[in-house]
């Protein structure tokens, strides 16, 4: 037989409770080290952390891990990957979450809700197709209230010192917008989102990022969103700053405080940046935390 010209489909399923999680890889990113990639540590560090976890020392192969929550009366997908319109710009690397969507057995107009924990694009623009119109057409779309009032109000995204801010910004009102913008609620940390999952402010990343616990029956899940991005990297090493951190003090802080309660409370964690199917618990390494992944189960 030949040999496959494509990767199998990436999904995987797991129970909290009652409510089925499934894991839809878009794929990964693939950034090259430059001296700027951690704005508190030097190429040759970060190049020695990649070569450390096996891997290349000259890219950050950063995966995207979005994941649909099916309550039993609702489903509900929480971020959105980068979008079909990456898949073609990336010449396949991501952009595939409509893809593997499908292998699922679920359409995009049979989800009713989505749920953004921040507005950075590997985690928005998936709420367009390729042609602009809305990806899930029958969603509401929600999101945090204090990350919506950052990227839309000018004189803010103005104020901030990482320069990559006003891009962001720009991008936020080309996805944000028409349709989608008419779909927006936007939610407050410390309150149900939805019935069973809960909002939790994690600032710094953005100003309004946002993690979520996921809870169904004694069982539950913390949904970190970027509170990390590569583990490999950035919970080996929690003082590192990313380049892309809005505030990267406060992100340091918010990473060392989620961190020391995942250890505590010895939970179970989704990582947007995790390895796939990226369900992990966290331990303490060295300085900083190493994820144990969660065995792949055969069965729910």
């Amino acid at each position: 037989a030949p040999p496959a010209g494509r990767q199998a489909a990436g999904f995987y399923r797991y129970n909290v409770g009652s409510v089925q999680v499934t894991v839809v890889n878009d794929g990964v990113s693939r950034m090259p080290i430059g001296d700027g990639f951690v704005l508190n540590a030097g190429k040759a560090e970060v190049q020695a952390a990649l070569t450390a976890a096996y891997m290349d020392p000259n890219f950050y192969a950063g995966p995207y891990n979005p994941i649909l929550i099916n309550t039993g009366a609702r489903l509900v997908l929480v971020d959105t990957g980068t979008g079909e319109a990456a898949f073609t710009a990336s010449q396949g690397l991501n952009g595939r979450f409509l893809d593997n969507l499908a292998a699922t057995g679920i359409a995009p107009d049979q989800i009713d809700a989505v749920v953004l924990t921040h507005y950075h694009g590997d985690h928005i623009n998936g709420l367009l197709r390729a042609d602009g119109t809305p990806a899930f057409p029958n969603a509401e779309i929600l999101a945090p209230e204090r990350e919506h009032a950052f990227w839309t109000d000018e004189a803010e995204t103005s104020r901030a010192k990482n320069p990559r801010v006003p891009d962001g910004a720009r991008n936020v009102r080309r996805v944000m917008s028409g349709e989608i913008l008419k779909r927006l609620r936007t939610y407050a940390w410390d309150k149900e989102v939805l019935p069973g999952l809960t909002a939790l402010g994690t600032p710094g990343h953005t100003p309004g990022h946002t993690s979520l616990v996921l809870a169904s029956g004694d069982r539950e899940i913390f949904i970190q969103g970027d509170v990390t991005h590569a583990p490999f990297l950035f919970a080996r090493n929690p003082g590192w700053h990313f380049m892309l951190d809005v505030d990267p003090v406060a992100a340091e802080a918010t990473r060392r405080k989620v961190y020391d309660r995942l250890v505590a409370d010895r939970s179970l964690v989704q990582g947007f940046h995790y390895p796939f199917p990226a369900l992990a618990h966290v331990e303490r390494a060295g300085t900083g935390y190493r994820e144990v992944l969660v065995p792949w189960s055969t069965t729910l």
